[in-house]
C-alpha cells in the first residue's frame, strides 16, 4: 500500500471512527479531556505506524485499543499526584452495562455536549469537535472567531461538564422532552455543516457529518417515536441527503437545485422522507419548524422537473414558517419563492429590507445577485456576486458563484 493510500485510509478512519473512539473513552473514563486527548494521540500514532506496519484489518478496533492505552498512561501519570479513585477504571475489563434505553455511546456523548447548562453556541462547537471530529480551526471559521478563542470556549465547556458531574447517559423518559429540542437544534447544525461545509480547506460536502447526524436523529426517533419535530428533522435530513450526489459537479462546482440531475437523486431516501411528512400531516397536529422545512423539501423533491415545482405551495409553507420563526434567513428564503410567483422586482424589495441583518451572510448577496441578474442589472449583480464570493467559505459554492458572475461578461448597465 502506497503512502498516499495509507494517508487516505487514516483520513477515512478519522471520519468514520473519531466519534466512536471519543464516545467509548468518554463513557469508560468519564472525562472528555482524557477522551479527546487519547483519541488524538491514537490517530497521531496511526500516522507514525501505519505507513510502516500497514493499515490494520479493523482500524476502529486498533484506534480504540490504542486510545485506551494512551488514556490509561495519562491517568497513571496523573494518579501519582491526585485522583486515586480513577485506578479502578484502568483495567481492561469490559465496561459496565449501558444506562438508558439505547446502547449507543455516541448518542450519550451528544446529550452531554448538548446539556442545557451550556450556551447553544458552545453546545454546537463542542458537538462539532467531540462528535463531528472537526478541527479547532474549522470550528472557529464556522463561528467567525479566532481559533484560540474557540479553543478556550471548548475547554471551559468541558471543565463545566466535569465540575457539574453531568452523567454520561441518555436522559430518562421524563427528562427527554425538555432536553430533545436543544439536541435537535445541534444535530440540524451539524448536518448543515456536512451539507455545505464552511471551511475552504475541507471537502465541500462532508458526507461523514450528514450520515452521523441522520444516524443520531434516527436513534432519537426510536426514543421518541411520537414526537413530530424529531420526525420532521429526520424527514428534512433524508430529503436533503437524497440530493447529495447531484449537488457537486465532477469539476467541484456546486450545482443549484434548478440545474441538478433529478434522476441522480436517491429515490429510497426521498420515499422515506415523503412517508414521514405524510405521517405528520395525518397526525393533524400543528407542525413545528422542522416539519414545515421538511414539507418544503417534499414539494421540491416531488417535482420531476424544476418547471413542475408548486411554488405557491412552497410560499404558503414559508408563510407558515415565518410565523414560527421570523428570522431574517427564513425571510430571505421566502423571498426566493416570492420571486417565482410575483417576480424578481417584488422579491428584491423584500431582500433589500434584510440588509442590516444579513450584510455579512454570503447567501444574502448571492440571492440579490441572482435577482439583479434576472432584472438585467448586470453591474449591480456583479458587485453582489463579488461580495458573495468574498464571504463564501465553501469551495464548491465559491466556484459556482464565480462562474455565475463571469457569465455576466463585462460590467454594463445598472
Amino acid at each position: 500500500m502506497s503512502v498516499i493510500d495509507v494517508r487516505e485510509a487514516i483520513t477515512q478512519a478519522h471520519h468514520e471512527e473519531w466519534a466512536r473512539v471519543v464516545a467509548a473513552l468518554a463513557r469508560r473514563f468519564g472525562d472528555l479531556d482524557v477522551a479527546e486527548e487519547a483519541a488524538a494521540d491514537a490517530f497521531a500514532t496511526a500516522v507514525e505506524r501505519w505507513p510502516a506496519d500497514g493499515v490494520p484489518p479493523n482500524p476502529g478496533a486498533w484506534l480504540t485499543m490504542t486510545a485506551n492505552r494512551k488514556a490509561i498512561d495519562r491517568i497513571r501519570r496523573e494518579n501519582k499526584r491526585e485522583d486515586k479513585q480513577k485506578e479502578a477504571q484502568m483495567s481492561y475489563d469490559d465496561p459496565p452495562e449501558p444506562l438508558g434505553p439505547i446502547d449507543d455511546d455516541r448518542l450519550r456523548l451528544i446529550f452531554i455536549c448538548c446539556h442545557p447548562a451550556l450556551a447553544m453556541e458552545t453546545r454546537l462547537a463542542l458537538t462539532l469537535r467531540m462528535v463531528g471530529g472537526l478541527t479547532m480551526s474549522e470550528i472557529a471559521r464556522a463561528f467567525l472567531v479566532q481559533e484560540s478563542a474557540m479553543g478556550q470556549r471548548i475547554t471551559r465547556a468541558k471543565a463545566k461538564i466535569k465540575r457539574a458531574r453531568i452523567p454520561y447517559r441518555v436522559p430518562s423518559a421524563e427528562d427527554l422532552p425538555g432536553r430533545v429540542s436543544g439536541v435537535l437544534a445541534v444535530l440540524f447544525l451539524v448536518f448543515n455543516e456536512g451539507y455545505l461545509a464552511t471551511g475552504p480547506d475541507t471537502d465541500p460536502v462532508r458526507h461523514d457529518l450528514t450520515v452521523e447526524a441522520i444516524r443520531l436523529t434516527r436513534l432519537i426517533r426510536a426514543l421518541m417515536p411520537q414526537d413530530g419535530e424529531v420526525a420532521g428533522l429526520l424527514a428534512l435530513m433524508l430529503l436533503t441527503e437524497a440530493r447529495r450526489t447531484a449537488r457537486v459537479s465532477p469539476s467541484g462546482e456546486l450545482v443549484a437545485l434548478d440545474e441538478q440531475d433529478r434522476g441522480a437523486w436517491d429515490a429510497a431516501l426521498i420515499a422515506e422522507g415523503h412517508r414521514l411528512v405524510r405521517e405528520r400531516l395525518a397526525a393533524g397536529e400543528a407542525p413545528g419548524r422542522y416539519q414545515i422545512l421538511a414539507a418544503i423539501n417534499a414539494v421540491h423533491t416531488s417535482a420531476r422537473d424544476v418547471r413542475d415545482t408548486d411554488w405557491s405551495q412552497v410560499l404558503a409553507l414559508y408563510d407558515q414558517l415565518v410565523r414560527l420563526d421570523p428570522s431574517p434567513i427564513v425571510a430571505l428564503n421566502r423571498a426566493v419563492a416570492v420571486a417565482e410567483i410575483d417576480g424578481p422586482q417584488v422579491a428584491l424589495a423584500l431582500v433589500d429590507r434584510l440588509a442590516d441583518d444579513l450584510t455579512g451572510y454570503h447567501a444574502y448577496h448571492a440571492t440579490r445577485a441572482d435577482l439583479l441578474r434576472r432584472l438585467g442589472c448586470s453591474r449591480k449583480a456583479r458587485a453582489a456576486y463579488d461580495r458573495a464570493v468574498e464571504l463564501a467559505g465553501n469551495t464548491a459554492e465559491t466556484a459556482y458563484l464565480t462562474r455565475r458572475r463571469d457569465q455576466l461578461g463585462q460590467p454594463r448597465g445598472t
